[in-house]
This record gives structure tokens, sequence and C-alpha cells, in this order.
């Protein structure tokens, strides 16, 4: 394990900046798309539920939103194992009340639940795909609603918490 340290040490500065490179594409990568295009689409739906037009608006920017999250979905590991790493390297204590241990609750409480929903979502048994590959529209109008709800639910918590993630890493209040 010591061999592994040694190793590892040199590079903690450049651990870093790929950890902070990983996080913000993993904050940021679906912000916009969602705000400014999935958004939008989805209110004029549940405005017009009957409209063709508007249905396959929303199946199709629901299907390029699923295929941009992939950046952040090969990002978040990335994150995980870089963050753990850097708490290794850098001799961080996290058995007392500080700003890392903060930081980690609410990865391991808040964000780690969110992305396992999310990867189940996207790429596992609750992708849409799925259901369009065997023409179950019921089942697709299920996944899509329960992934409005996802995003309904979970845009609240990542506006909350991303920043203040971001607020105590750079900070480091306590």
């Amino acid at each position: 394990m010591t061999d592994l340290f040694a190793f590892f040490q040199p590079y903690y500065l450049i651990l870093k900046w790929v950890h902070l490179f990983f996080v913000a594409m993993w904050a940021f990568s679906t912000a916009v798309a969602y705000r400014y295009y999935l958004v939008p689409v989805f209110r004029a739906w549940l405005a017009n539920k009957d409209d063709a037009a508007i249905i396959e608006k929303r199946n199709w920017t629901f299907k390029a939103f699923d295929r941009g999250a992939v950046l952040e979905h090969v990002a978040f590991p990335i994150i995980l194992v870089t963050g753990l790493m850097l708490v290794w390297l850098g001799g961080w204590r996290i058995d007392e009340l500080n700003w890392l241990a903060v930081k980690l609750l609410i990865v391991a409480l808040i964000f780690v639940p969110m992305e396992i929903v999310d990867y189940h979502i996207s790429h596992f048994g609750g992708r849409k795909s799925l259901s369009l590959k065997t023409n179950d529209i019921e089942s697709y109008e299920r996944k899509i609603q329960f992934h409005w709800l996802f995003f309904r639910v979970t845009e609240r918590l990542v506006v909350i918490f991303v920043p203040l993630v971001f607020f105590l890493a750079v900070v480091k209040p306590f």
C-alpha cells in the first residue's frame, strides 16, 4: 500500500485537476439541455397531451437528453475514484465534523443514490428505448413520467447541493 501511495503522491495536483474537471462535466453537462430544451418541450406536452407533433418532439428531446447524459455518467465514477484518492493522498480527516466530512455526506446520501436511479433510467432496465423496441407504448409513457418526476425532484437537490459542495471544497469553512 505504501508503494502505491508513493507512486501517486507526486501526482496529487494532477489528480485534483482531473477530479475537478470531471466534477464540472458531471455538474454542468446536462444543465442547459434540461433547462432550455427538456423543460419547455415537456411543459408543451403537458398542455397538449394529444398533439402528435409535440409528443414526437418530447420523445426526440428525451432521447437526445439521454445521449447527452452519457458524459455525466462517465464522469461520476471518475469523480468518486479520484475523490477517494485525494482524501487518501492528502491525509484528510473525515472522522470529525469538517468541510470534507459534510461534502462526503452530501455525495454519499444525495448524489450517489441520485446517480444510481439516473443510471437505471438512462442505461439499464428503466431505459425508455427498451419499451420502444418492443413497441410497448404504455411502458414508454410510464418511463417518461417517471423520468420527469425524477427531474423534478433532483433539480431542486442539484440546485442546492452542487453549489454547496463547490463552496465547501473551495472555502473550507470549518
